[in-house]
């Protein structure tokens, strides 16, 4: 593709002032909230766990540790490697994406979990994992275009799409998703058919929303 054309993500937010920094925060989080709640959807459905996790998984079993465990750990240590090695993506909103997710998806699950579990019939659970993934999609566009951070799994995709230059970031995502679940799988994670659908769907939709979800976003928190 035309390197011109291509989408990149890196941002120097240095010149943006607190008030600028607050509405970008906000939209940040307004972004997490969506994307937990396609999370929590596609968790519910128990049709697979999705592509992080599956790694997470294989790891925390490989060390036997706790997953939430496991997952702090993984999550720190890719900062503080992003901190090091490049400029421009850990910001506080990626601070804010690595703890609250976890009582945003706690709150989504105590709200829908009695009425999509493993015991729901299996139509309301296919279109569970397919509204979920989504609206996961659509979160994370508006986390991304906030320019204030986002979660460090996510960057990884996200800084490889800026250096791969001539490859769009859906297939740069589906790279990393498939890279993810594979070694999950090995390491003893646990994979099933929303993980599969996750792989293909998730970089695709994001790339979907992003344009979109950007003149939105642009209308509260101005390009820095």
């Amino acid at each position: 593709m035309n390197e011109k054309n291509k989408q990149t993500f890196a941002a120097d937010t240095s010149g943006r002032s607190a008030s600028d920094w607050a509405k970008a925060l906000l939209v940040l989080l307004a972004g997490l909230t969506i994307a937990h709640l396609g999370v929590t959807l596609f968790l519910l459905s128990e049709m697979g766990t999705d592509t992080f996790t599956v790694f997470i998984q294989g790891l925390a079993r490989t060390f036997g540790l706790t997953v939430g465990t496991m997952h702090v750990i993984i999550l720190v240590i890719l900062m503080l490697l992003m901190l090091v090695f490049t400029k421009g993506y850990i910001k506080p909103g990626s601070v804010v994406c690595a703890f609250c997710g976890g009582p945003i998806i706690d709150l989504f699950t105590w709200v829908f979990g009695d009425y999509i579990n493993a015991g729901s019939g299996m139509v309301i659970r296919i279109l569970s994992m397919i509204t979920g993934c989504i609206i996961l999609a659509l979160g994370m566009s508006v986390v991304i275009n906030s320019n204030a951070g986002t979660g460090p799994n996510d960057l990884v995709a996200i800084i490889l799409s800026d250096k791969l230059t001539f490859v769009e970031f859906r297939w740069v995502r589906v790279g990393c998703d498939v890279f993810f679940v594979a070694l999950g799988w090995v390491l003893g994670g646990t994979v099933g058919v929303g993980t599969v659908v996750a792989v293909f769907l998730t970089g695709p939709l994001v790339q979907f929303w992003l344009p979109k979800t950007k003149k939105i976003v642009r209308k509260v928190v101005p390009e820095s």
